[in-house]
């Protein structure tokens, strides 16, 4: 495992991103390179950088396979002529003819790709205003939790509403994750409702820093996003948070307060395996399919 730095400075790209993927990667560059000047190291972007696209037909014609994607070699330049690292929150990536993965990059300060990670769990949701998601019609879930080693600590990666699964995150974090990314895209009525408290819970949960870029406002496509992008320490608090227009957020993180919050409460250290015992009787109004009666 990489061992962890004392003293990190690191920023978050706040975007309102548009149906055009080379607008998104303008807008998305002029914020890194603030954050790159105000001494981040690393920087991290929302969910859906290149593109916010709800139709199916249309989002198919404007991206392409990882090797040809525009938008990822932009990304890439851009990091080896800043010299730092830029963690693509997640990109729309065509993966098939009518298949897409929601996939993040992590690219290193040389513009190379160190890891990339599929949301392994897809937005299918029905809100109470009437909105609806299906991301499961659109995109391939991803199948393997990941790990990258940086300068300055074990990251692990995560998208959006894996927020809402702890279990990866504890996965995450036995596995050595000091620092725990959830880039995101949230819905402004889930947002209002559960952001903060499910960002700090992860971070409380497993004594690691919490980083979270996020989308933000209204975007061309209708949708709203609540933003808020979030830095939080191993102990729970907040101690960066944007707004809900675009920016940048930055944050100087201190590793020491990893290992002092996982030293005062060890719970990774007392995590427990176990088994579920079902109640063996069938409750009496139950009715078994196939059963004699």
């Amino acid at each position: 495992m990489t061992d962890i730095k004392d003293k990190i400075r690191i920023g978050l790209i706040q975007m309102r991103a548009s149906r055009t993927p080379a607008d998104n990667v303008d807008a998305a560059a002029k914020l890194i390179r603030e954050a790159k000047d105000q001494g981040a190291v690393y920087v991290q972007t929302p969910e859906m950088t290149n593109i916010m696209e709800v139709k199916r037909d249309v989002l198919f014609e404007k991206i392409n396979e990882e090797e040809k994607c525009v938008s990822l070699a932009a990304f890439c330049s851009l990091a080896r002529e800043l010299g730092i690292h830029i963690h693509v929150g997640s990109m729309a990536i065509k993966v098939a003819p009518d298949r897409a993965a929601n996939r993040g990059f992590m690219i290193d300060p040389s513009g190379e790709v160190l890891a990339s990670y599929d949301k392994i769990h897809m937005f299918d949701v029905d809100l109470a205003n009437g909105e609806s998601y299906r991301e499961s019609r659109t995109y391939r879930p991803g199948e393997q939790a990941v790990l990258v080693d940086l300068p300055f600590g074990r990251v692990g990666m995560t998208i959006c509403y894996d927020l809402r699964f702890p279990a990866l995150y504890r996965a995450l974090a036995e596995s050595g994750a000091s620092f725990l990314t959830i880039p995101s895209a949230f819905t402004r009525q889930t947002g209002e409702a559960h952001w903060s408290t499910l960002m700090r819970s992860r971070a409380i949960e497993n004594g690691s820093f919490v980083l979270a870029a996020a989308q933000a406002g209204t975007h061309e496509n209708g949708r709203e996003t609540y933003g808020h992008s979030m830095v939080v320490d191993p102990w729970g608090r907040v101690i960066a948070e944007g707004g809900t227009e675009p920016g940048v957020v930055m944050a100087d993180l201190d590793a020491e307060e990893i290992t002092t919050s996982r030293a005062r409460v060890p719970s990774l250290q007392h995590g427990r395996r176990f088994e579920i015992t079902a109640p063996l009787a069938e409750p009496a109004h139950l009715h078994v399919v196939g059963a004699k009666t």
